[in-house]
């Protein structure tokens, strides 16, 4: 199930301008529910489509959401608290000791 588009802080677009001057990324993205992904190759751009959502694109034919993008080299990107907060999800649990 694909989740709504959520905007996100204009400083992660400079941080995708700065990446795309790269040669090679790698990102890692949520794809639907806690599925996670891997693009890599070159970022070619940033295009919208589907009314506000927004994507990067990448020489490989790969297209990520930005607003589901955990981390691009190693930088977390708009998901990251997402992806962090499932990680530490079984922390949180309240087990009862014996």
């Amino acid at each position: 199930m694909e989740t709504e588009f959520s905007p996100i802080p204009p400083d992660y677009y400079d941080m995708f301008l700065e990446e795309q001057k790269k040669e090679f990324s790698k990102v890692f993205y949520f794809v639907t529910g806690n599925d996670v992904e891997e693009a890599k190759g070159k970022i070619t751009g940033l295009v919208k489509s589907d009314g506000f959502k927004k994507y990067l694109t990448f020489d490989s034919g790969d297209k990520v959401r930005v607003d589901r993008i955990i981390t691009v080299n190693g930088i977390p990107g708009p998901a990251y608290d997402e992806y962090d907060a499932y990680a530490l999800a079984c922390l949180n649990c309240n087990v009862q000791a014996d």
